[in-house]
């Protein structure tokens, strides 16, 4: 910047701030301001020119007044005179008046504009750069529309300066989130991912916020821009701090960089060159090694820079979600963060560690950690962190510990805050309910919860225990017994009246026969609470009356007292005076067997979607742990996962619930006459849904007009790939040993996976996320002709058989709006063993343009694996009877992966089989064994696995009674290591 002359010091402003200091009042400040103005006002309409200094110095007061809070209608004109000025105080006093003053609407903006444009055109560094700053600091849409197309020519100049690059990145990234429509994207995107490589940190620095803003909405025109980035940051990660000294923080190498640049990368999944995976990879370690050293500084401001960078790491390793070394490592190293000094470092390791949870390969890492969240959850002073203490506990939770997790949370709320009770509350219900080990837990577990925060159960959670309270018969009488006994405290939360009126009205005949739980005891017991309940509670107490009327006639002129008496008959409520009137003409005119008819037990409720994850979702809002909840899949030990999504080719069929789930793991039976599923399901019913809905029958003939104008997207599953098949091989690879991820993601869709089997049966949730904020429509000719019949519903249902070897089922959403998330739910039945995988065709209308996307879908063969344990003689005498070279398949290949053997372990239990411990002779090799079930056959199969650490290789044995099965299980496994 040139130097300041002595005669811009503008003694004149001087002297009027240091009146305004100097005034006692506000009316002297006021009245001193008023003569001010009319000073300027008199020397802008006086017949004699000003000079450049005068209308600074007049420009800068008024500047002044401004920024007191006083009104300034007049000298813009002389501000934009200034502009013209070929002195850079003068033309920067001008920018600044501009910049505040200035409206965007103003008549002014065509002369502004055109004095931006001269300076720019001016090729001095310095007028270009307070041209710069100038449309950035208004970014209004006429100064977008008429500069947006040359500053990109500025930037990728060969000409321009470093400090002028820097300014024009970050000018475009301003206009571009103002007016994104205004930025067009051209010749200059491919040249600005090269400033990666400018000598200049400052110029790499702008342009990485640049690029970074510019990928999340165009990712394929930046996809060089990896490598570069990667490459970028692997000289900083290994540079010394005095390589880099005017860009090192506190002994720590351009942090602000590292932080961009990462960030940068996780717009994008890893790199598909393995040289340039395997250097992010070696700097993502670099990042967590250095994490161990030592600090270098004691200052606050080092540990800050340090953990920046390792936190944005971490976040990288965790999108990528591909290297089960480095997840493991970093969900170590937050470890050690949940009992730092330092509360931001504990509040963001929690945050961290619940997303790491929803991994496959760090999920076991993160529950090590259990009894140091539990610790927190007791003793952290900070709400904010005891809030991500929960949510961490919430995403650990699995079938081996959710009794203790539950155990901590409700003794917690005991004492937790009120802000954040009714989510604890929600989250307790939905752990209860999805790994209920029995039903007596989970019944015990809803009760305790409404003792303890009955104020904030809400009805989702008390209407919930209900349903599988009657939908299971082994369970009724101990509910029934157990809210009996709770009833008889003196202080009951409402929540537990309702409770136990409706149980012991279905099932208080479970428990009369005791004499300390006598029908008449029952009913004394439940009317000594009606005069404590909300009218909404009195009209369920009467319905229990009516009821207990038909299960225990020995007490009825009691009940017909209560019903006759005038608090009852005369009550000011309508609802509570109706019920008691029809209740009491009901029981005396009605016979035995009509009563009996009209007051038998509840049916079973139809098995559907549970409202409490959506109510907890509602509450937490996108994009938040209960979001990776859903990805999250049960892990147990008769339960194998695999990833797929699916719609259809049609055939008819019924049209059960969209929650129908073949595992009865949750989801309505496939026709209205089956039975519920049996108690030794889960006792999960679908809590990933929204709400239930309806599907309408199809009409006849409409197979050739099913889609309408308004339909936005469609789905296909075909035998025959569509024009790309995006990375087929690649997924089918990446989720052979893994239960959950993104299946495909662009600049329109995303689509994320889970699901779970259970011998040939499969359940699959696919969430389709629309990213662009525009709406997607579709014409009537986005499907292909007879590919899917489905009905004009708001959710589809289709079926579709892929050759004769798999059955699928499909609910799906046709329409996504911007920035939504749509769940689709799918049922697969493995019929026979099958090679190949179905392919996902999603095509629809975006922007008046035809769109086609087709994803091979991850439904392999090893999803239907059910591990089986042997001893080892029993292995080997089963190895030595598939001895025929049809039923042999071995592969002998090169790693390449790190041949680490607690991940090989991992790896070949989630490829289904059970991993056979202190079996095979030699302890480096590992051996497995299970059972592929399909509906006509089982296939037994083991597997043998024999590293060679110095060679750098396996060899990879497979013995199956059916050489097909054979060959495809060494394929999908074989290309795991």
């Amino acid at each position: 910047m040139p130097a300041v002359s002595k005669g811009d010091g503008m003694r004149g402003l001087a002297v009027f701030i240091s009146d305004i200091r100097n005034c006692k009042s506000k009316e002297a400040e006021i009245k001193r301001i008023n003569k001010e103005l009319a000073n300027i006002r008199s020397k802008f309409k006086g017949d004699k020119a000003l000079d450049g200094y005068s209308k600074k110095k007049y420009v800068c007061k008024l500047l002044f007044i401004f920024l007191l809070g006083h009104d300034i209608d007049f000298g813009h004109m002389e501000a934009v005179n200034l502009l013209s000025s070929n002195r850079y105080t003068e033309k920067q006093i001008g920018y600044l008046f501009i910049s505040v003053l200035v409206n965007s609407n103003s008549e002014l903006i065509r002369l502004i504009n055109n004095a931006i444009k001269n300076d720019l055109a001016s090729r001095n560094p310095t007028f270009m750069g307070l041209a710069l700053h100038c449309i950035a600091n208004v970014g209004s849409r006429e100064m977008a529309e008429a500069f947006a197309g040359e500053i990109p020519k500025i930037l990728v100049a060969g000409d321009t300066m470093d400090s002028v690059k820097q300014s024009a990145a970050l000018c475009l990234l301003r206009l571009y989130r103002t007016s994104p429509d205004f930025v067009p994207m051209g010749d200059w995107t491919s040249r600005v991912v090269h400033l990666l490589n400018d000598q200049h940190l400052g110029v790499v620095t702008a342009a990485t916020s640049l690029i970074t803003t510019l990928a999340q909405k165009n990712p394929e025109e930046f996809k060089t821009s990896v490598s570069l980035a990667v490459s970028r940051l692997s000289r900083i990660v290994t540079s010394a701090s005095t390589d880099l000294q005017d860009y090192t923080y506190y002994f720590v190498p351009a942090p602000w960089l590292s932080v961009k640049l990462l960030r940068l990368l996780q717009c994008y999944p890893p790199p598909e060159d393995a040289a340039v995976r395997g250097r992010l990879t070696e700097c993502l370690e670099t990042i967590l090694n250095k994490a161990q050293e030592p600090p270098k500084s004691k200052k606050v401001q080092h540990s800050n820079a340090k953990n920046a960078v390792l936190f944005e790491a971490i976040s990288l390793i965790i999108h990528h979600d591909s290297e089960p070394n480095l997840l493991v490592r970093a969900c170590n190293q937050l470890g050690q963060f949940l009992q730092h000094r330092e509360t931001n470092l504990r509040y963001l390791a929690l945050e961290s560690m619940c997303t790491l949870a929803s991994s496959e390969f760090s999920h076991e890492a993160v529950k090590t950690h259990i009894e140091t969240v539990i610790n927190a959850l007791k003793t952290e002073r900070d709400v904010s962190v005891r809030q991500r203490a929960v949510d961490l506990l919430y995403a650990m939770c699995d079938r081996s510990n959710a009794q203790q997790i539950v155990a901590e949370m409700l003794n917690y709320l005991e004492t937790a805050d009120y802000s954040i009770r009714e989510e604890i509350v929600l989250k307790v219900a939905i752990l209860a309910e999805k790994y209920a080990v029995d039903y007596t837990w989970y019944v015990d577990t809803i009760l305790n919860l409404i003792r303890i925060a009955g104020d904030y159960v809400s009805e989702e959670v008390w209407y919930r225990v209900i349903q599988i309270v009657i939908n299971r018969d082994d369970v009724q009488g101990y509910a029934a017994k157990t809210v009996f006994e709770a009833l008889q405290a003196p202080a009951c939360h409402e929540n537990l009246v309702k409770v136990g009126g409706y149980i012991l009205g279905e099932f208080g005949n479970l428990i009369a026969g005791d004499p300390r739980s006598s029908p008449l005891i029952q009913f004394n017991l439940l009317h000594s609470k009606f005069h404590l309940c909300s009218v909404p509670t009195r009209a369920l107490l009467l319905s229990t009356y009516i009821k207990f009327v038909n299960l225990f006639p020995e007490i009825k002129t009691t009940i017909q007292d209560v019903l006759r008496s005038d608090s009852q008959l005369k009550n000011a409520d309508v609802e509570l005076q109706q019920r008691a009137v029809e209740y009491l003409r009901l029981s005396t005119i009605a016979s035995t067997d009509i009563l009996a008819t009209v007051l038998e037990e509840m049916p079973p409720f139809p098995e559907r979607e549970s409202s409490i994850l959506a109510k907890l979702k509602k509450k937490k809002g996108p994009g938040t742990v209960t979001d990776l909840e859903e990805i999250k899949k049960e892990r147990n030990s008769d339960v194998n996962g695999g990833t797929e999504s699916t719609a259809v080719n049609a055939s008819t069929v019924s049209t059960p619930s969209p929650s129908a789930d073949l595992l009865g793991l949750g989801a309505a039976p496939l026709t209205s006459s089956a039975p519920p599923p049996s108690s030794t399901g889960s006792l999960l019913v679908d809590v990933f849904s929204d709400s239930a809905s309806v599907v309408a029958p199809l009409a006849p003939g409409s197979e050739d007009n099913f889609a309408s104008p308004d339909l936005a997207s469609s789905e296909v599953v075909s035998e025959e790939p569509a024009d790309t098949v995006h990375d087929a091989d690649e997924l089918i690879h990446k989720f052979v040993c893994k239960n959950n991820g993104v299946l495909f993601e662009n600049q329109l869709l995303q689509i994320g996976l889970k699901s779970e089997f259970r011998q040939n049966l499969g359940k699959l949730d696919a969430d389709r996320r629309e990213l662009s904020r525009r709406r997607r429509a579709s014409s009537p000719d986005a499907l292909q002709k007879d590919s899917c019949i489905c009905a004009a519903a708001p959710l589809k249902h289709c079926t579709y058989r892929h050759s004769p070897r798999l059955l699928l089922q499909i609910y799906f959403d046709p329409t996504v709006d911007g920035g939504a998330q749509v769940q689709q739910v799918v049922n697969i039945e493995c019929i026979s063993d099958f090679m190949e995988a179905p392919i996902l065709n999603i095509q629809f209308r975006y922007g008046g343009t035809f769109q086609n996307i087709s994803v091979k879908l991850p439904i392999t063969l090893n999803k239907f694996f059910q591990p089986t344990e042997m001893a080892s003689q029993d292995f080997f005498q089963r190895w030595k009877q598939l001895s025929n070279p049809q039923q042999e398949m071995q592969n002998i290949f090169k790693a390449k992966h790190p041949m680490d053997t607690e991940i090989t372990k991992a790896k070949i239990i989630g490829f289904g089989s059970a991993l056979l411990e202190e079996v095979d002779p030699n302890p480096a090799n590992f051996v497995g064994a299970g059972i592929i079930h399909t509906k006509t056959t089982q296939i037994g199969c083991l597997l043998r696995l024999e590293p060679n650490l110095q060679a750098q290789m396996y060899r990879l044995t497979l013995r199956t009674s059916k050489e097909t099965v054979s060959q495809r299980l060494c394929e999908l496994l074989s290309e795991q290591f």
